[in-house]
C-alpha cells in the first residue's frame, strides 16, 4: 500500500564488536540513518520540518530478527517503508541486505509515536503529515 525506499550504507570500523561482526545495536542506527535520509530525499519532508513544527518521532517498539551478520567493510542496503500510519503513530518495516551476497542480514519493524517536543508527551499526527507520507 505504501512506497518503500532504499539507502546504501557501509559497515565502519566502529560498528564492529568483539566477535568481529556488527554489534546488534548498530542495526538500529542503520535503520534510523536510512529513515533520516529517506524522509528528506524520498518523502520530501525532512526531520527538521517536524522539529520546526514542534514535533519529534520516538520509537515505542523495536522488533529485529537477526539472520546473518554483517562484517567490516560490507556494503548493505537498508530498505524501509511505512506499513501503517494513523493519528496515533506509524509502523515502519525494514530489511537490511548484504549487497555482496544479496542475503538479508536482518529485518523487522519499528513502531513510532509522535511527541510534542515542548512537553515530551505524545501528540496526534497531523492529517497533512499522514497524507504526505501515504506515497
Amino acid at each position: 500500500m505504501y512506497s518503500t525506499f532504499e539507502t546504501e550504507l557501509r559497515v565502519r570500523p566502529d560498528d564492529i564488536d568483539m566477535f568481529q561482526h556488527v554489534h546488534n545495536s548498530k542495526y538500529f542506527d542503520y535503520v534510523l540513518a536510512a529513515r533520516y535520509d529517506q524522509m528528506e530525499r524520498c518523502y520530501g519532508m525532512a526531520m527538521e520540518k517536524f522539529m520546526e513544527r514542534g514535533f519529534g518521532w520516538v520509537i515505542r517498539i523495536a522488533h529485529v530478527d537477526y539472520k546473518r551478520p554483517l562484517a567490516m567493510g560490507d556494503y548493505f542496503i537498508v530498505k524501509t517503508g511505512i506499513e501503517t500510519i494513523n493519528e496515533k503513530g506509524c509502523r515502519v518495516q525494514f530489511s537490511i541486505t548484504n549487497k555482496g551476497t544479496g542475503k538479508i542480514s536482518c529485518d523487522g519493524y519499528f513502531d513510532y509515536v509522535m511527541i510534542d517536543m515542548a512537553t515530551g508527551r505524545g501528540a496526534k499526527i497531523p492529517q497533512d503529515v499522514i497524507e504526505h507520507y501515504q506515497i
